[in-house]
């Protein structure tokens, strides 16, 4: 079974495993942000570690808007046309020419609460939706609308799915849901309703960067064929079987991003993996709960795929 066939499979309730996918993450140095040599490093990354499919990283990030100070200032967000995202559609054209044959090609899509928090802070954009939430929403307006149009440009050039990212339902965010329902969920659902329509493989992940979930009910409609997210919510520590029933679609994840995977020995990996493994779900890819950190051993990540794909349940 190819890499393609092998996650597909994931898809398929009826189609046992050949094996367990597995894909891992990390920014590459600037350097590498941008053409030829972008392409080329997510190859060697790819090849290296052996993951099963390509996720192109995502580094064109919207700029910081000095100008946006106040919750009416959102009325200044520029539209960012599609000449904004002409270096990331450049990657994106390269790695679909190169690895498509071989393995999907995700694409990484920050949310458009993800790049508004780029564009005035993420402090700044909170405190703006909670005193004034419609003046913010047309400043989440004119992000979508851009964004949509790098979704579009990546599915012309053939991607087969996008890395969802999403934000704004953490603890720590808004002590009423309704602000997230009214001013962070509809742009996700924008987009990401096109891509639900457009791709075959799409997964949904729910980013616990800035602070953990103590609800994960408000992604639950998202749509993702699969999910990846941390398996800690509030005090509890969920198992990966526990996240596919909550949103009924196989689970990506196990590995703690900054734990054995950075640090540990090979045989330590293997072990972890091996724990990982048997309280899995059926439907299942190995992975971490967010990006890795830069500087690892892309070694350390080659033995943990590697382990996953030779684990036989």
């Amino acid at each position: 079974m190819n890499k393609r066939d092998a996650v597909l499979s994931l898809l398929d309730e009826h189609e046992p495993q050949a094996y367990t996918p597995a894909a891992f993450f990390l920014h590459f140095d600037p350097q590498y942000h941008r053409g030829q040599g972008a392409v080329d490093k997510h190859l060697e990354y790819f090849r290296h570690t052996q993951m099963d499919f390509v996720k192109i990283q995502y580094e064109k990030v919207f700029p910081r808007r000095p100008e946006i100070q106040t919750p009416g200032d959102w009325a200044k967000m520029p539209l960012y046309k599609r000449d904004f995202y002409e270096d990331q559609l450049a990657v994106v054209a390269g790695l679909v020419q190169a690895a498509k044959p071989e393995a999907l090609v995700l694409v990484t899509l920050y949310s458009p609460f993800m790049c508004a928090g780029h564009t005035a802070g993420e402090p700044a954009l909170t405190a703006h939706i909670k005193a004034d939430p419609e003046r913010v929403k047309q400043g989440m307006e004119i992000i979508t609308e851009s964004l949509m149009l790098l979704v579009k440009g990546c599915i012309d050039l053939g991607v087969d799915g996008f890395y969802m990212s999403t934000q704004g339902g953490e603890s720590c965010r808004f002590e009423d849901i309704a602000l997230f329902n009214e001013c962070v969920k509809p742009y996700d659902l924008a987009l990401m309703q096109e891509i639900d329509r457009s791709c075959i493989f799409n997964i949904l992940h729910v980013c616990d960067y800035h602070d953990g979930y103590d609800d994960l009910t408000p992604f639950l409609d998202y749509p993702g064929h699969v999910v990846n997210c941390s398996l800690h919510l509030g005090e509890k520590q969920l198992t990966g079987k526990e996240v596919a029933r909550l949103f009924n679609r196989p689970y990506m994840g196990g590995l703690d991003r900054k734990g054995i995977i950075v640090s540990g020995r090979a045989a330590e990996i293997e072990q972890a993996v091996e724990d990982v493994m048997r309280g899995a779900p059926d439907k299942f890819m190995l992975g971490a709960d967010c990006t890795l950190p830069g500087d690892i051993d892309w070694d350390n990540i080659k033995t943990a795929i590697a382990a996953a794909h030779a684990y036989r349940r």
